[in-house]
């Protein structure tokens, strides 16, 4: 159940012609009231054919109509308009159950509290199955106003406990960080203007994609010009950059100005300040372009970075760091993905957008290297190959799960919730992505007898999952992986116990698939050969001496024994 408190009005009249009109689009039947202050010989314009609504206006107002003729001027914004809407999948709610619904939230609100008889005066007006709108006037009978700071938080508390004790979907209880929801007003102007979303969302799309691109406050605001988004600055007398607002193009009030919405208000975490926090706290070693030349590198880094994310969340301030950066670098690979796979992980990032905020410090230097692969991953020329893809997003799924699980420890269930959306999304384009690999390694597996070499490597490594391994439809596949390292150098045993510690595979839904992934990325190069590395180190020592002998003039010929070579340098 949600229950939204509008901003304050001053129009009650105008608001009851709304609640008793036919709606926008006809939606309001049967307009009535089902609960109210001092009910007994209140006129209901919905059940009494010769009450009106400039009678029922009148009637809530005259102690707004009282407290201004006593003390003199008027009291403004005094309309207090709060809709009430239970979920699509909830019960049908009766009159009676309505009414007490609204007597708990004007109570939460502070609006009648119990047993106060010179309470505010209100009313519920129920118009349609799902919802009901109350409406009160702020000033009390003995000419005081209410107490309502902090009544959104009361009135969210007091939803839960409707939820319960009425049996309808339990919500999860909000802890200030969430996103501005679009009004109706927003809602009503994008579908009338054929947008697929209400300004400020289509906004904060963009403003979360810019992020990544850019290296200081300056480059965001250009980024976002660039990108066709209209953009407000505030700059101080120095002509630092103090703050900003972003519109949408076409969407202008009245009088046909642009409207700007503050970063702030978009969304907790995109105020000016906060960008520039993670943006300062990031700046790369080497400018981005300066490493366009190797694409196939930055998926490859940007794999071995969410590696180690898991080692990087003991520390809570740490670890908020690390999950918002975590998005940041999402967003980058949703970006620049290859068409089949950018529709799941664009989801996945805007889901994963509300898991990016806490109320927990996040210490943004602590996430540098996260920052830096998201700047790589959007200045590459080019896409990755396909195990490199599919080693990256199988990385993103258990990176994302670190976070969910992270948020879970410390009952962020709004952040929890987002991530496991994420996760959804985030399988979806792995299956995807690892299409392609599975198919070409299907076709070539080892010998039967390299294969059940390589099945007694799983059972000796993996142990406790080597069964689900063996009968994973994968299977094929994953021997063909092995023994393709094992060409390269690599020990299949020793591949299959790093892989299986980099990521449990309890969770996992088919423990091949996230071995081929893991063991296709640490085993791409070609194993060291410990001789041949003797032996360079050998000839790059021998070769240092050499230029030293030389540099002094005493570069020795063929024929100098040892004796004579001895005695020079001394």
């Amino acid at each position: 159940m949600i229950a939204a408190i509008k901003p304050a009005g001053s129009n009650t009249r105008g608001l009851l012609a709304y609640l008793y009109g036919p709606g926008d689009h006809d939606e309001h039947l049967d307009p009535h009231i089902v609960a109210g202050f001092a009910m007994l010989g209140m006129p209901d314009p919905g059940r009494d054919e010769n009450a009106t609504l400039t009678e029922l206006a009148r009637y809530l107002d005259e102690p707004v109509r009282l407290r201004n003729s006593e003390f003199g001027g008027k009291a403004t914004d005094h309309v207090w308009h709060c809709p009430v809407r239970a979920a699509p999948e909830d019960r049908y709610l009766s009159d009676t159950e309505w009414g007490e619904i609204a007597q708990r939230i004007v109570e939460a609100a502070g609006i009648a509290p119990p047993g106060d008889d010179l309470a505010c005066r209100w009313i519920a007006v129920r118009h349609a199955d799902d919802h009901i709108h109350i409406l009160a006037t702020t000033v009390r009978e003995d000419g005081r106003r209410p107490k309502l700071h902090g009544s959104g938080v009361r009135v969210g508390d007091a939803c839960r406990e409707i939820e319960k004790v009425y049996g309808l979907r339990q919500l999860k209880k909000g802890d200030g960080t969430g996103s501005r929801r679009p009004t109706q007003a927003e809602m009503y102007k994008a579908e009338r203007l054929g947008w697929q979303q209400p300004s400020p969302e289509w906004l904060q799309d963009r403003i979360r994609a810019a992020i990544p691109h850019a290296t200081n406050a300056e480059e965001f605001i250009a980024y976002l010009e660039a990108g066709g988004v209209e953009v407000q600055v505030r700059r101080g007398p120095s002509g630092d950059l103090l703050g900003y607002a972003a519109g949408r193009p076409g969407d202008v009030n009245e009088a046909g100005e642009q409207i700007y919405h503050p970063g702030s208000k978009i969304s907790p975490d995109l105020s000016l300040p906060k960008i520039k926090a993670r943006l300062e706290s990031s700046r790369p070693e080497e400018h981005p372009t300066a490493r366009r030349d190797r694409p196939s590198t930055a998926w490859h880094q940007a794999a071995d970075v969410l590696d180690t994310l898991h080692n990087d969340l003991a520390d809570d301030t740490h670890a908020q760091a690390h999950i918002t950066a975590l998005g940041e670098l999402l967003e980058a690979i949703a970006q620049k993905t290859p068409a089949p796979l950018q529709a799941e992980l664009q989801a996945a990032a805007k889901a994963f957008a509300r898991a990016q905020r806490s109320h927990i410090r996040a210490e943004d230097r602590a996430a540098h290297a996260l920052r830096r692969a998201a700047r790589d991953i959007v200045h590459t020329a080019t896409g990755p190959d396909g195990s490199a893809l599919a080693a990256l997003v199988a990385a993103l799924v258990w990176a994302t799960i670190v976070a969910r699980r992270w948020h879970e420890a410390k009952n962020h269930a709004h952040q929890a919730d987002a991530a496991r959306q994420a996760v959804q999304h985030l399988q979806t384009a792995a299956d995807r992505a690892l299409a392609p690999t599975l198919a070409e390694l299907t076709v070539r597996p080892p010998r039967e007898e390299a294969r059940r070499v390589l099945a007694s490597d799983v059972r000796a490594a993996v142990p406790d999952h080597a069964e689900r391994i063996l009968a994973d439809p994968a299977w094929p596949a994953l021997a063909t992986v092995l023994a393709d390292a094992e060409a390269r150098g690599h020990q299949p045993h020793q591949l299959l116990k790093e892989a299986a510690a980099q990521r449990e595979l309890t969770t996992a839904r088919q423990p091949a698939r996230v071995l081929i992934t893991r063991i296709q990325h640490t085993g791409r190069n070609p194993a060291p050969n410990r001789r041949a590395e003797a032996a360079r180190r050998r000839s790059t020592l021998a070769g240092s001496v050499r230029v030293r002998q030389t540099h002094d003039g005493q570069l020795p010929s063929a024929t100098t024994t040892p004796a004579e070579q001895q005695h020079r340098s001394r």
